[in-house]
């Protein structure tokens, strides 16, 4: 490999690392309708990133790693212990459904599987004695490779007996589709019977759209049925795997030590122990391989982009509920203190018995018109009433909040419920959002109506500062006169009728009277101004509170932080990075005459075999070395007589 073609490699292999990271940084929180495809997706690129790609990238020269899958009793451990020559994978009878994998590898090669370079996420158990794989330690779980070296498997080459991926234990079937995806070759075993089962032709067609490295291999073919390879190859070609090599082995009893007659595994060992033994051919399987995992990749980095963008778009439409059913409320409650609505029932008895009547209060208002100090007067005459006028006040304004808060409650739940993205979070037993820790909202509201009535009795006291008079006057009245001006705030006729209507108008009068003879006409509308604008803020600061219960949910789940674009910019990177890897290696395409090769070796079982069978045929001991694909097999034509592809 040049320096050119090297630094290519590392290049993406930078590009992959990158993606690696947007994908880390991408969640899919929201269930839109995308999401849990979304997810899978994300979770597989993420696997065979770390299993396959990365570790490839790194070393494209380590060994051709051939993983053995199919469903359950296709017959995977038979064919892998025929294929080494020794049992180093126990069969089905022993063992209903292979659990932890097992890795067949020449010694020499050791050191690229006991390390985590490849599948970082299994444990590595080493069984060194021939046949001491075959019965799996008790206390070996599912999630470990057990590695057999074997001088019987050529160099460059490792075999995977993976689990069934129709296994009944998800577990296992998890670690199936692991293994497919981090290999360069795929060797998939199905039988004569079951051979268009669809779980297993669910993983082919994935393996199609990624231009996956496919050999089929048929097994316990019985005499006369040679048609339904003519079926296997036709569903082959319309999954996308025109070029899959396919094997048929016929049916055949394994003789006393366990394993089938060499001949009936011949031309797969053949055909494997050539990959192993031409380094430009096993370069060849990883070079498509990781193409088509890098192909894969860009589209499938696209696709997670609009899903990412979709969530944060989703996110925002939550968000939006929320803001509204809030909003809403708190229009409410301030339309609600302005237009004389709170001077209704317990509050309006309270001004009556402050005031008196309208014809007592009437005199009180040309009484207090000449002399400030009567007002202090009057007040001091009611003392009782003053409290009991300012406790009204205080609950009629926290029901009104309650009333508002429980509405947007059940308003922006409403809302979430009728998207597909809301409708998960909304688990509260009232059929909201659960609660967060916070004070209960009764005692939050009746704390913030408290401190709007402390933030009046402030401004009259901070206004009546201003001035000698009007300070004496307040110094015997000011609670009075705080509570006339919170009166004030709500006194409007709009929304009253009838004898309501005329007791607010006069209560509008009074309260203005008296505080004008205090402080003076524009004075007082600056001061209900404010009050008004402390009681909008009180008032919002419980409703924000209410709208965080809410808000704090998709904050936790950070779906409004759009991964959508670093996800795009890795796929272009990735695009951009592939293209220049490719045009170096073309450069780098070497004669067939002057590739290397790791010289005869030792071969797989049978590999030494002769040819039997009449030229063009593919089945066991049946194929012939100068024709070994029957004009479906372009792709293994050109690896194993030209190269590259």
């Amino acid at each position: 490999m040049s320096s050119d073609d090297a630094g290519a490699d590392a290049r993406l292999a930078a590009a992959v690392t990158a993606a690696r990271g947007a994908l880390d940084a991408s969640s899919f929180p929201l269930a839109t309708d995308d999401a849990a495809d979304a997810r899978s997706t994300r979770a597989e690129l993420l696997g065979q990133l770390d299993d396959y790609l990365l570790p490839r990238l790194r070393s494209r020269d380590a060994p051709l790693l051939a993983v053995v899958g199919g469903s359950t009793g296709a017959g995977k451990s038979t064919l892998v212990n025929a294929l080494v020559g020794q049992v180093v994978s126990a069969p089905g009878v022993l063992r209903p459904t292979t659990r932890a994998p097992v890795l067949v590898h020449h010694p020499l090669d050791a050191a690229w599987f006991t390390s985590d370079r490849v599948l970082p996420g299994l444990a590595r158990v080493r069984s060194d004695r021939p046949g001491s794989a075959a019965t799996p330690p008790s206390d070996l779980g599912a999630r470990a490779l057990r590695l057999v070296a074997s001088d019987r498997v050529p160099r460059g080459l490792a075999l995977v007996d993976a689990p069934d991926v129709d296994s009944v234990a998800t577990e296992n079937r998890e670690l199936a589709h692991q293994l497919l995806a981090a290999a360069d070759l795929w060797v998939f075993v199905t039988t004569a019977a079951r051979y268009a089962d669809a779980v297993p032709w669910d993983l082919l067609a994935a393996a199609g759209r990624r231009r996956a490295q496919v050999a089929l291999v048929l097994d316990r073919v019985d005499p006369g049925a040679e048609a339904v390879e003519a079926d296997l190859a036709r569903l082959a070609e319309a999954e996308g795997l025109g070029d899959a090599r396919i094997f048929l082995v016929p049916e055949t009893a394994p003789g006393e030590d366990g394993l089938l007659p060499e001949r009936v595994v011949a031309p797969l060992a053949r055909w494997l122990t050539r990959l192993a033994a031409d380094e430009g051919a096993r370069r060849g399987v990883v070079d498509a391989t990781c193409d088509g995992v890098v192909d894969d990749l860009v589209r499938r980095l696209r696709g997670l982009a609009r899903a990412a963008t979709g969530q944060t778009a989703a996110d925002g439409e939550l968000r939006r509920a929320v803001d509204d059913a809030y909003e809403a409320a708190a229009r409410e409650i301030v339309e609600a203190t302005a237009d004389g609505t709170l001077l209704r029932g317990e509050v309006l008895g309270r001004w009556q018995e402050l005031v008196g009547g309208n014809e007592l209060f009437a005199g009180f208002q040309r009484a207090v018109g000449r002399a400030r100090d009567r007002v202090a007067a009057f007040f001091r005459g009611r003392s009782e009433a003053v409290p009991r006028l300012e406790r009204a006040i205080g609950s009629s304004l926290e029901g009104l909040v309650l009333d508002a808060a429980e509405t947007a409650d059940q308003r922006a739940a409403a809302a979430w419920r009728g998207t597909s993205a809301g409708r998960p979070l909304v688990t509260g037993p009232d059929g909201t959002v659960p609660p967060t820790a916070h004070v209960a909202l009764r005692e939050r509201t009746a704390a913030e109506v408290r401190a709007w009535q402390e933030d009046v009795l402030a401004l009259v006291r901070d206004r009546g500062a201003a001035k000698r008079g009007t300070a004496r006057a307040l110094s015997l009245g000011i609670n009075g006169v705080g509570v006339v001006l919170m009166v004030l705030v709500f006194a409007s006729t709009a929304g009253l009728t009838g004898a309501e209507l005329g007791i607010a108008g006069g209560t509008a009068a009074a309260s203005q009277a008296v505080l004008s003879a205090v402080f003076g006409d524009e004075a007082v509308r600056q001061l209900t101004r404010a009050a008004r604008d402390a009681l909008e803020a009180r008032v919002r600061a419980v409703l924000a509170t209410e709208a965080d219960r809410y808000l704090a949910v998709l904050d936790a789940l950070g779906a409004a932080d759009d991964a959508g674009p670093g996800l795009l910019v890795a796929a272009d990177g990735v695009e951009r990075a592939a293209r220049d890897e490719r045009t170096a290696r073309e450069a780098e395409v070497a004669p067939a005459a002057e590739r290397a090769t790791t010289g005869p070796g030792p071969g797989l079982r049978g590999a030494d075999l002769a040819d039997e069978g009449p030229a063009g045929r593919t089945a066991a001991g049946d194929t012939h070395e100068t024709e070994p694909e029957r004009g479906r097999g372009g792709f293994w034509r050109r690896v194993l007589r030209g190269g590259r592809t």
